[in-house]
């Protein structure tokens, strides 16, 4: 009988937020969050990992929007500015709470943690945490896969295949000149499959992708094995099946309370550096209480998150037993969350996942997504098609398209069809024409993001993610109008280069028509 196989992807993505024009904004102190709380404990949990010789295995989505900013060195000398405010605040924290020493204890619990990876972030990684993800890749305890530039929702972009083109090719020339190779697996962004996309995950090389559990339940034909074992489409791209069941234990009452953060409850006077440059307060990361609203306990938090571990795995081995029963091969049970849920978002995550990779290196295996592939018999797998999905709101479309961000669409088909025109029109640029073009095409790659339309839906942050899109598609208009013109006012072309200046390999012609 096949054996049990575990495998975890985590999706490392934020969207470009960069406001060199403006001194704080809350939008970028989402990615100093996730570099304090998420990444650097990541790369401590590997640390400690292999230090312990204890075998683990993980896929990792690294975006190219996530890999740019975290290698900008504005980002990166504020971010420094960020855990510099941070620290100030939890010296004076515990200057306050001299009158009660179990508050005094975590102000100052919380204020070493901000010293200590602010030490690992510059003496250790060097300001540099994608070498240092880098380095786990080159001995084989990461997997990682590629996904769009901008993280487009490419069932929205089938009826302009040079839409696709582009976020593919962009992100490619963009993973090679980081990581100097070609990955095996490719992540649909917010994992929303459509059959169409399969002729461009064979024509760019790609091994296999992800879909979502209904992806293959409701395929045709629906997948005989469901989730557990994968498919092949019928151009032969491997497409493994998420398993979404992922119990909420991050709801438990003794972990952390991430929405209770005292910058909100002290007077203004004394979190003014935790202020926007508009006087709107941001989060400080001093967190005292957890879900029940008691005094947060480290320790009990920690031992909780192991226990809930080993739950976890208990339960996933006994499912095991009873798959078995109806399968001989190797059964895959594989999830797929984002990054961001461990550690910023679920502060004891870290703590899970930790005792995770320790209890499976005990009872079970763990693979990443292609060793498990390498070691299965492809003969038997199904050929089917997978049905329409993504991980989104009911697992179809609707977040991405509904009343409330739906007139974007129009306006980004007309300016992707422009952008098709200038590349065909002027196929030889260089000099000032070229870099005109290949900053046309950063603006149409960072509208088409479904990072702003989730927003819409979600009703969060709705002017930011408006700004953004018509931005970027103002942006994008203005380029063409000149160039229709032969004009262009050159302080504004440069102005715009400094604040927009991600993927600086660019070719604006990959929005050429080609035949795939």
């Amino acid at each position: 009988m096949g054996r049990y196989t575990f495998s975890l992807i985590l999706n490392a993505h934020t969207p470009f937020i960069r406001h060199p024009e403006i001194d704080h904004t809350m939008e970028e102190q989402w990615f100093f969050e996730s570099i304090s709380e998420t990444y650097l404990p990541l790369l401590e949990l590997f640390s400690r990992l292999d230090t312990d010789h204890v075998p683990f295995r993980l896929g990792l989505v690294l975006s190219p929007t996530f890999c740019h900013v975290s290698q900008d060195e504005l980002l990166i000398k504020r971010y420094l500015e960020y855990v510099d405010r941070q620290i100030e605040f939890g010296q004076a924290e515990q200057s306050r709470a001299q009158g009660d020493p179990e508050r005094q204890r975590l102000a100052k619990v919380f204020c070493d943690t901000f010293v200590e990876r602010k030490a690992r972030f510059i003496d250790q990684y060097d300001k540099k945490i994608l070498e240092a993800f880098k380095y786990y890749q080159r001995k084989g305890s990461i997997e990682l896969l590629l996904t769009t530039a901008t993280n487009a929702f490419l069932p929205f972009y089938t009826a302009n295949p040079e839409s696709i083109q582009a976020q593919f090719e962009t992100a490619i020339i963009n993973f090679r000149s980081i990581f100097g190779r070609y990955p095996q697996g490719f992540f649909l962004p917010e994992m929303g499959w459509t059959p169409s996309v399969d002729s461009y995950l064979r024509a760019y090389h790609f091994a296999y992708t992800i879909v979502d559990t209904h992806g293959l339940i409701l395929g045709n034909p629906p997948a005989q094995k469901g989730i557990f074992y994968p498919i092949k489409t019928p151009l032969g791209i491997f497409v493994l099946g998420r398993n979404f069941n992922m119990p909420e234990f991050s709801r438990h009452t003794v972990y952390r309370d991430h929405s209770c953060d005292v910058g909100f409850e002290l007077p203004a006077d004394l979190v003014s550096s935790f202020q926007t440059s508009d006087g709107a307060r941001v989060p400080t990361g001093y967190r005292y209480y957890n879900k029940a609203q008691y005094l947060y306990d480290p320790y009990a938090a920690a031992q909780q998150a192991a226990a809930d571990a080993h739950e976890f795995l208990a339960m996933r081995l006994d499912e095991f037993q009873k798959i078995r029963k109806n399968m001989e091969e190797d059964v895959l049970d594989l999830y797929v969350l984002n990054a961001d849920q461990f550690g910023r978002f679920w502060s004891e995550g870290i703590y899970f996942l930790e005792a995770l990779f320790r209890e499976i290196a005990r009872y079970s295996y763990i693979a990443t997504p292609a060793e498990y592939l390498y070691n299965q018999n492809i003969a038997r797998f199904q050929t089917m098609v997978p049905e329409f999905s993504s991980w989104g709101s009911n697992g179809y479309a609707e977040t991405w398209l509904d009343s409330s961000n739906d007139w974007i669409y129009r306006h980004l088909l007309q300016a992707t069809i422009r952008m098709t025109e200038l590349a065909e029109r002027f196929p030889n640029a260089v000099g000032i024409k070229e870099r005109t073009l290949n900053q046309a095409a950063r603006e149409i790659l960072l509208a088409q993001s479904s990072d702003w339309t989730k927003m819409l839906h979600r009703q969060e942050y709705t002017d930011y993610a408006r700004k953004q899109v018509t931005g970027s598609l103002r942006n994008f208009t203005t380029i063409y109008e000149a160039l229709g013109g032969s004009y262009l006012n050159m302080e504004w072309l440069t102005d715009l280069e400094r604040r927009h200046n991600i993927f600086p390999d660019i070719n604006y012609r990959v929005f050429r028509r080609r035949i795939l």
